[in-house]
């Protein structure tokens, strides 16, 4: 059984995407929980909210940690900076990975899509997330390790002229299962978890005539999921109780969409 107070005592945790919205909900509820945890954001922009949150982590004053990584997922050597970075400032092991980072995109029409706006997504949601679990599973411990990747409802559902991300949240389906299966045998476990429609700047900077069309059709409450609603889900997967759940996507979307 796990410490019930902090649970993730000691466990070190990459959380990528950690500056605002769900990451960041997901990095602090894993440090409030004792892990160590080392945040990735990209751009300048995002830096000091980033190293706000690592103030309030170490402000915490139990085993939690944190550290800050820039790094553009884009680019392919990035999951090697991140996880040397990680290993330089916590050790070699790492025990879970949150693969987050992600890039919604605008709508395209069929027929109007360019090559630049197919990598755009599919480097940051589909690449990105294979190479990060790549460079951290030789660091997993030798049994427990967690990979967590966030994808969304929208890889198992459509709308139109968003063909790149649905497809990008439902490649990452392929992942998980086929790591889950590789992985299982070591102990570890691999889940995703599908988020609907959650209060944060992608969605506030989105149509918010549709927003309220899918607040309105959430059953629980009829509100938009918050980051913690999120985050307490990651949070139990990656706990030792969550041991026995592996190769599952779990859609955390108040009901909107159940399976």
């Amino acid at each position: 059984m796990s410490n019930n107070s902090l649970p993730l005592e000691n466990k070190v945790a990459i959380v990528t995407g950690g500056s605002r919205g769900i990451g960041a909900g997901i990095a602090e509820t894993l440090a409030s929980r004792g892990a160590k945890v080392a945040i990735t954001f990209a751009s300048e922009s995002s830096k000091d909210a980033t190293e706000q949150l690592v103030k309030k982590i170490k402000d915490f004053g139990t085993s939690a940690d944190a550290i800050t990584i820039q790094a553009d997922l884009r680019d392919i050597a990035s999951a090697k900076h991140i996880v040397d970075t990680t290993v330089k400032a916590f050790g070699p092991t790492i025990h879970i990975l949150v693969n987050n980072a992600g890039v919604a995109y605008k709508g395209i029409s069929i027929g109007d899509t360019s090559i630049e706006d197919y990598n755009s997504v599919f480097d940051v949601n589909v690449r990105a997330v294979f190479f990060m679990g790549e460079a951290v599973a030789p660091h997993l411990p030798n049994k427990g390790g967690r990979i967590i990747n966030i994808g969304s409802i929208f890889g198992r559902d459509c709308f139109a002229q968003f063909p790149l991300y649905c497809a990008s949240k439902a490649a990452i389906e392929g992942f998980t299962r086929c790591w889950a299966a590789e992985l299982g045998p070591k102990g570890h476990t691999v889940n995703q978890v599908n988020p609907g429609a959650v209060e944060t700047d992608m969605l506030r900077g989105g149509d918010s005539s549709v927003a309220n069309v899918f607040k309105d059709m959430t059953p629980m409450e009829n509100r938009f999921g918050q980051p913690q609603d999120i985050a307490d889900v990651v949070a139990f997967l990656s706990d030792e109780n969550a041991r026995w759940i592996t190769g599952q996507t779990i859609s955390a979307s108040g009901g909107l969409k159940m399976y």
